[in-house]
């Protein structure tokens, strides 16, 4: 095992993607283990993936890319203007109430940064904010997107840990609020500090209603999607695809901002997404096997209960280790390969799964925004045309206040199990 972790190390140290680094280190720990044959690699590569709830991901993220496609991100931005623009700085107080809406369509982070970000940044750059500045509040908002549902991390969580999907969708909930609310305050310091500018006056009545109805089809998505799997009418991966069917319908009969082309891209670029998480999911699962032979979870337990007594300290000791694996480790891979340590770890303490699933998730999405792998970093920086380690440098007071909502989310529990206990998946 210990030949194995080298190899894994080593390979990411070198650059050699997550997928393919885990793969390798697998095949060493295989080829030293002389009684494996190595057809286990493609039988466990196979079995990992022949699970029918993996579904849901490839359609919630098909289902992200057309409402993208189809326009929304105007409508959105224009809703959260007349909500929120007459604060100081407003368009950075927009950015993060549209990231805030976003989610709740997309569950992706990239997506986020990606969207918002093309539109938003130039024109933050034109009313005066710094280009650095601007970057920042989009990477940092983005990490909203895969926090409230529905939340393509979320679902991968479930589908490791057996915890209730919807559990989760509703954990997410109030952590991502107090994300939104958490960089408004950090953004309104710093829009008095440099003196950035607002809209002239607050909306009025008239013009918030003309703008909710423009953005309330997009709207919609999050409350049929959350509401039919609350209400039992569908299942998680049933939702994923009635959102793909919603979003269809939107784009070419409702918006007509959707054509053939568009529908080419983006099926490509889900085509693209989907091989990516599922390679790390199929790689991954030869480790976890790897992992589960060597009694490594019975182990680590075993250690953590006799040297650790406290839930607080464990609770800690766990964000510091996920906080530092997001940073060089993909999300999705960290968590397949975490997960079921930390289920076990975690549980002899009466720590909730919904409460680690949201611990987790927020963890790992911090790590989307802290180099030297943060995904959301390399997309601002193709956006502005600055280098990362300034967006990085930008990025700090607002990585703060995540920090301090994370652990807001870890020790008050009531933040991730009262909509859940609210809705009867917990007494």
């Amino acid at each position: 095992m210990i030949i194995g972790l080298i190899a894994l190390v080593l390979c990411l140290i070198i650059g050699v993607p997550i997928a393919f680094s885990i793969g390798f280190s697998s095949l060493v720990f295989l080829l030293v283990s002389k009684n494996i044959p190595l057809t286990l690699i493609a039988q466990r590569m196979f079995t990992g993936l022949d699970i029918f709830p993996f579904m849901a991901v490839p359609f919630f993220i098909l289902a992200g890319e057309l409402m993208n496609k189809a326009g929304i991100t105007k409508r959105l931005v224009s809703f959260a203007d007349v909500l929120v623009g007459h604060f100081k700085g407003g368009l950075a107080h927009v950015n993060i109430v549209t990231s805030m809406f976003f989610a709740g369509i997309t569950g992706s982070a990239v997506a986020d940064t990606s969207a918002i970000g093309s539109m938003l940044i130039p024109a933050m750059d034109e009313q005066g904010y710094d280009k650095d500045y601007s970057a920042a509040v989009t990477v940092s908002s983005s990490v909203i997107g895969p926090i409230i549902p529905p939340s393509i991390p979320m679902v991968i969580f479930s589908l490791i840990s057996g915890t209730s999907v919807a559990a989760l969708f509703l954990s997410g909930v109030i952590p991502g609020i107090l994300l939104g609310f958490g960089l408004m305050l950090v953004s309104y310091i710093y829009a008095h500090k440099r003196n950035y500018p607002k809209n002239e006056k607050a909306a009025t009545l008239l013009q918030i209603t003309k703008a909710f109805v423009k953005a309330i089809i997009p709207l919609l998505m999050p409350i049929i999607i959350l509401g039919g799997i609350l209400s039992g009418v569908f299942t998680a991966t049933e939702a994923s695809g009635i959102a793909v069917v919603y979003a269809l319908t939107i784009g070419f009969l409702v918006l007509r901002d959707l054509n053939f082309q568009k529908l080419k891209e983006a099926f490509i670029s889900t085509a693209k997404t989907t091989g990516i998480v599922f390679l790390v999911i199929a790689c991954a699962n030869i480790f976890n096997w790897i992992l589960a032979i060597e009694q490594v979870p019975q182990r680590l337990t075993a250690v953590v209960s006799e040297h650790v007594q406290n839930p607080i300290v464990l609770l800690l000791w766990i964000n510091i280790i996920l906080l530092f694996l997001g940073t060089f480790v993909e999300g999705t891979a960290a968590m397949i390969i975490t997960v079921p340590v930390l289920i076990q770890i975690t549980a002899p303490f009466g720590i909730s799964p919904i409460t680690l699933g949201a611990i987790v998730v927020l963890n790992l999405m911090i790590g989307l925004i802290t180099p030297p792998v943060g995904l959301c970093l390399f997309v601002a920086c193709g956006i502005t045309k600055l280098s990362i380690e300034r967006i990085s440098r930008a990025v700090i007071p607002f990585l703060a206040i995540e920090i301090v909502v994370l652990l807001i989310t870890t020790y008050l529990r009531p933040v991730t199990l009262w909509l859940p206990r609210l809705f009867n998946y917990i007494r």
